[in-house]
């Protein structure tokens, strides 16, 4: 209808309404603003922590790496471009401790989970004093890397200690546990191993105790072992905590440092005298502070994000593609 064919009156109903202005959102939006300002003020501060000692070194270190200085001279690198991702690809050093972070991050990693899945099977049960088994459990996390690789580094000793003192006593040859490729990374893993199965373990623990109950009577009704509950009931229920820890500790395999740097006990960064041990962490930091190439190290850095990125890239897409199968 229009003014036209009717009335002022009736041409002004039919009329499409004239556009709001504006100018009342934004009174609305000051409004929620400024009820809503003791919120952000209480998260202010972490994103500002975040800021300053998370994202901008994160930004500064992809900047450096495009650079070729040094760490008396941060400032005044000359820019290169990519040539220091190029120069680290074709680095022999590099592929070397990127083997050698594989290989024990897989003989730590699966051992650790493993044994923690069944720990915590155990413990999920009604056991006497199952609180002080938990807390045992959590003991080797609470310790220090530092004294708990140094008490290993003994233990593994070829000449005094307890480990080939053992070996001896069923008839064994003593292995030099540092000097050689494999021993020394069984090592190492050992210690990942020691430190991390309990903390795994009361992450599952608590998983487990989330499931329902009616799912073992079921089971137990229909005949099912304690090994079939834990293979049809328990396994399944906890697969996406599997998944997150599985994420977890490749993502604490690949900055693996501590461990590798103290279990020759004398501190040095070159990871064994054939570098057979010498992971990734330990490759960035002997480039930056025993060779002082900051702009190496950075790149190295990177190197690891991105790896740890396709890693769990990769696990979230296996993870999807199940989910969907299951559907």
């Amino acid at each position: 209808m229009t003014i036209a064919s009717g009335t002022v009156r009736e041409a002004a109903i039919a009329a499409p309404p004239p556009d709001r202005p504006d100018f009342p959102a934004r009174p609305r939006r000051r409004r929620r603003l400024t009820r809503n300002r003791w919120g952000y003020a209480y998260v202010a501060p972490f994103f500002l922590v975040f800021a300053a000692f998370s994202l901008y070194p994160f930004l500064y270190t992809a900047w450096i790496s495009l650079h070729r200085t040094s760490l008396s001279n941060i400032n005044g690198g000359e820019f290169i471009g990519l040539e220091n991702y190029r120069n680290l690809l074709e680095s022999e050093f590099f592929w070397n401790a990127a083997r050698n972070t594989l290989t024990i991050g897989i003989l730590s990693t699966v051992p650790q989970l493993c044994m923690a899945l069944g720990l915590a099977h155990l413990l999920n049960y009604k056991l006497r004093g199952r609180t002080f088994f938990r807390t045992v459990m959590l003991m080797p996390y609470a310790t220090s890397i530092a004294a708990a690789t140094l008490v290993f580094a003994q233990l593994f000793g070829r000449d005094y200690g307890l480990i080939n003192t053992g070996l001896e006593a069923v008839g064994l040859d003593r292995i030099d546990w540092e000097a050689g490729t494999v021993s020394s990374q069984v090592a190492i893993a050992v210690i990942v191993t020691w430190r991390w199965t309990g903390y795994n373990a009361l992450i599952y623990l608590a998983a487990m105790q989330s499931i329902p109950g009616e799912l073992y009577e079921a089971a137990e009704i229909d005949g099912a072992s304690k090994w079939k509950q834990f293979l049809h009931v328990t396994i399944p229920s906890l697969r996406p905590t599997i998944l997150f820890t599985v994420v977890i500790s490749t993502i604490g395999a690949v900055q693996l440092f501590g461990e590798p740097l103290l279990f020759a006990g004398n501190g040095t960064t070159s990871g064994g005298s054939a570098g057979q041990y010498q992971t990734l962490g330990l490759l960035m930091y002997q480039q930056g502070w025993t060779n002082f190439h900051i702009g190496q190290a950075a790149t190295t850095a990177w190197a690891m994000f991105l790896i740890i990125l396709v890693i769990v890239g990769v696990n979230a897409v296996i993870g999807r593609l199940r989910s969907r199968a299951e559907r």
